[in-house]
């Protein structure tokens, strides 16, 4: 193994982290982590894999990262990772072979098989997640049973595992759910094909095992203000450590802002804390990051539990790092070379924070243009300390974009720094009202 090779450490004093999908993007912000002077930030695995892609050959991509890291002739002191499938769930198989630390494969199973994690979630805190059932999509009878588990129209449907937005679908009447049927039965392989791969490396309960990744669940609908709490786990201590508030466009699912600290009223926020610190202690999960999605229902003051994500939200880095001072890679990092995170509070430019999402709502084109490089570079002086990050090219057509909701298309992401909320809604406005796309061949 190599831990018993001669390391970095002993030479230069520095540790060899791993990072799963590493790009140029986050290398700038993990130079910038407190310690990344002690560190030196290793990627495995070509970031287009995992970035540009939803095709996930993920045991042979388990193995080309084994051999990678087992061809690396120092000590290995973390393996980490940012993303969401595949990169989550190869952690902890790359991890346990390199006697690395991270939580283990059934606590992150826990999580992210959507229907195992609603059955744990129901043990401890039923009141607070919504009613669900999982079905087969290739089963024509699958309405039914959607029926005789008590959910009615209107409902929810997303596979078991995904990613994203990917595949999910409101579903108000049988025509919707026929139209999205269709769509998984045509989509859903390209997931459930690598996600059963992980769920055969783990010790998995026969009531979870029958529900694969070829199902889906169905859920009564939940809604109101969306949010998301940040947290990690050290030695069996759950860690909320900030709350973002996730803004939506009007009338669809398709997300407008990130914004940090979230504005909620502090007891729901408090609440929101200690629903996830009882979830996380249950499951079991421990020494990893996550973050629970919530919603609170203001006219019925009722809160509900979407999801666990088994990762920091890397749409969340840019906006701690402007609030806190430095991005919650921070937290990865600790965690995975066995410390306690070093996580500072409101040390950072600005009292507010915010990831937008720039998008249209087509049902597809092709890019003509998009803003040049000169164009981008005058909107970042003219308003310090933003970030784009376009997501499109000139010629590319919309719906080759990975990672899309199922109603619009994220031309650019665009992080941004304010003195308040007010404000800063106000600079994205102005700041998207220059930033030039065309398109061709349009359909609505």
């Amino acid at each position: 193994m190599k831990s018993a090779n001669v390391s970095s450490d002993a030479r230069d004093g520095k540790r060899n982290v791993f990072v799963v999908g590493l790009n140029d993007f986050n290398r700038a912000r993990l130079a910038r982590l407190r310690g990344a002077e002690q560190c030196h930030f290793l990627g495995v695995i070509d970031p287009a894999e995992v970035y540009d892609t939803e095709i996930f050959p993920i045991e042979e991509m388990v193995e080309r990262a084994g051999a990678t890291l087992e061809a690396f002739d120092e000590r290995i002191d973390a393996i980490v990772g940012y993303m969401d499938f595949p990169v989550s769930t190869m952690l902890p198989l790359l991890c346990e072979r390199f006697h690395t630390r991270t939580t283990s494969l059934e606590s992150l199973l826990k999580c992210e098989h959507k229907y195992w994690s609603r059955l744990l979630q129901r043990e401890v805190i039923g009141n607070y997640i919504p009613r669900f059932t999982a079905f087969d999509p290739f089963d024509d009878d699958a309405l039914a049973t959607i029926g005789s588990a008590g959910l009615y129209f209107p409902f929810f449907i997303k596979p078991i595992k995904s990613s994203g937005s990917r595949l999910g679908f409101r579903i108000d009447q049988p025509e919707d759910f026929t139209s999205a049927i269709a769509q998984l039965r045509e989509q859903i392989g390209s997931i459930s094909a690598p996600f059963n791969f992980i769920l055969d490396q783990a010790d998995v309960p026969d009531e979870v095992r029958a529900v694969d990744g070829g199902f889906c669940m169905a859920e009564e609908i939940i809604g109101g203000w969306q949010c998301t709490v940040e947290g990690y786990v050290h030695e069996g201590r759950v860690e909320p450590y900030g709350i973002v508030d996730s803004l939506r466009y009007p009338h669809v699912l398709s997300f407008l802002c990130y914004h940090y600290p979230s504005t909620l009223p502090e007891p729901i926020q408090a609440k929101m804390r200690e629903l996830t610190v009882t979830v996380l202690e249950h499951i079991g999960f421990d020494n990893a990051a996550f973050n629970v999605e919530f919603f609170w229902d203001e006219v019925q003051n009722r809160i509900w539990l979407l999801e666990i994500n088994t990762r920091i939200s890397q749409s969340h880095c840019d906006i701690f790092e402007k609030v806190d001072g430095v991005s919650h890679q921070q937290v990865t990092v600790d965690l995975a070379l066995g410390r306690s995170p070093d996580m500072p509070h409101r040390e950072g430019e600005f009292p507010v924070a915010g990831k937008f999402f720039y998008r249209v709502f087509f049902g597809d084109a092709v890019v003509s243009q998009v803003p040049s490089e000169e164009a981008l570079a005058a909107l970042c002086q003219d308003f310090p300390g933003t970030v784009i990050d376009l997501q499109v090219t000139a010629g590319q057509r919309l719906s080759s974009l990975p990672e899309q909701d199922s109603y619009s298309y994220a031309l650019a992401y665009v992080w941004m720094g304010a003195a308040d909320s007010e404000t800063l809604a106000a600079n994205y406005r102005r700041l998207a009202d220059r930033l030039h796309f065309e398109f061709t061949d349009v359909t609505s």
